[in-house]
């Protein structure tokens, strides 16, 4: 066994820091923020023509090109963005982000290289319609070497809008602040490591329902979030945070956000399934992938990103290629971290929890998009299964499933260590 002195995350926060100071140099070298305005309301994608919704006026767009993977960078100035549509014709796959506070991020996936034309805006500026023109990959490399391309709104874009014939106004009072942080628990040592439990779902959202008991999945995620804590508390190798310790609504922003914030070195998102099939029974663990491992993975993850409109963190974004670079990689490390210890999590639960044939999967789920923290969604079982809702509900279950997520945490930062 390892000694206490031995649990440190040095390295973590060596990592962190650095990435803190990376961010912070991306953020000064963006614009100042412009005041939001509309919401991108729709992304429609013919064969070739592309028309983008807004639900209020714009500020403007500008264009650019990523090569390798080949794809179409919009940035929408005074916009938020909204749901992503599915690819078509010329183009694979959408994402939307938020760039900064004034700016959203549409990128398109291309399926060949294609470089925009005619984009123009509508008379008034609530749509933006382009075309896309089939290139050779030398041509659309060349191209991507340029300067981004910018699209000005029309000059009636910002005219008095028609007068109301009422108005109703209320008082807003004053904005929410930043949710407050959790107590980290555990022994009085900031060396040790620091694990984030994250309940799914709690307040207006109860989660899935069970058909048999009537259980719900807010309740269940939040006694065996207390569970693996008290067992990872026993131990004393561990701090331990709870993103939610008592029936609340947190948005998944708040929820990674926690963690993020209190430099966690592990994050463990906990939920429990719902499938239309009864018979479905089993836990699986999620870790992050742009492409969702199978067609239940994007249901699951579809369904459950549902919980409050986000968009997850944007990281990709904007035209420094040495920055963009560094986050992509500090993204992939994590992800490797969060897929090692989600394969050590099956392995150390497997003799008290029952899992699924392929129990490690991957998906676009929003809690786990944070580029820095190692992150996991644990489908404990199915609350639509009554086995599996019992199981999960009971003392004994809960006690089971603790179990084998203390082992799998001690392992894995053993492993850390050994490895440092």
């Amino acid at each position: 066994m390892f000694s206490n002195k031995h649990w440190t995350s040095a390295h973590g926060r060596r990592h962190k820091s650095v990435m803190s100071l990376l961010l912070v140099l991306i953020s000064m070298m963006m614009n100042p923020p412009a005041v939001l305005a509309g919401q991108i309301g729709a992304v429609e994608i013919g064969d070739s023509d592309i028309t983008l919704r807004f639900d209020d006026l714009v500020s403007g767009a500008s264009t650019f090109l990523l090569a390798g993977p080949d794809r179409i960078a919009l940035d929408i100035a005074g916009a938020q963005p909204g749901r992503s549509s599915q690819g078509a014709g010329l183009v694979r796959a959408v994402r939307q982000g938020q760039k900064d506070p004034g700016m959203a991020r549409i990128v398109l996936d291309l399926a060949q290289p294609a470089l925009v034309s005619g984009a123009r805006f509508a008379a008034d500026g609530r749509s933006l319609t382009f075309q896309l023109r089939p290139v050779s990959a030398e041509e659309f490399a060349r191209v991507s070497r340029g300067p981004r391309t910018e699209l000005a709104p029309p000059a009636s874009f910002r005219a008095k809008p028609p007068e109301k014939r009422y108005s109703v106004s209320v008082p807003i009072g004053k904005a929410k602040p930043s949710v407050a942080l959790p107590r980290i628990e555990g022994p009085n040592n900031s060396r040790l490591p620091l694990v984030v439990l994250d309940a799914g779902h709690g307040g207006h959202d109860p989660g899935a329902i069970s058909p048999h008991s009537g259980k719900r999945e807010k309740d269940i995620t939040l006694a065996l979030a207390r569970a693996i804590r008290d067992d990872l508390l026993a131990s004393g190798r561990v701090r331990v945070a709870l993103t939610r310790g008592d029936d609340r609504y947190l948005v998944l922003e708040e929820r990674f956000g926690i963690a993020r914030r209190l430099r966690a070195d592990l994050f463990i998102s906990i939920h429990a399934d719902a499938a239309e099939n009864q018979a479905a029974s089993g836990a699986s663990i999620y870790t992050l992938s742009e492409v969702a491992s199978d067609r239940e993975a994007a249901r699951l993850a579809a369904r459950e990103n549902q919980a409050n409109v986000i968009n997850g963190v944007d990281l990709g974004a904007h035209s420094g290629d040495v920055s963009s670079i560094l986050l992509d990689l500090t993204q992939r490390e994590t992800m490797n971290v969060a897929s090692d210890f989600a394969r050590l999590l099956q392995r150390e639960a497997s003799e008290a929890v029952k899992f699924r044939t392929h129990a490690h999967r991957f998906a676009s789920f929003v809690v786990l998009k944070a580029p820095d923290t190692p992150s996991i969604l644990f489908e404990t079982g199915f609350i639509s299964n009554k086995d599996d809702a019992e199981f999960l509900a009971s003392t004994a279950g809960q006690k089971k499933v603790a179990r084998g997520v203390r082992d799998a945490v001690q392992i894995h930062f053993a492993r850390q260590i050994a490895a440092r």
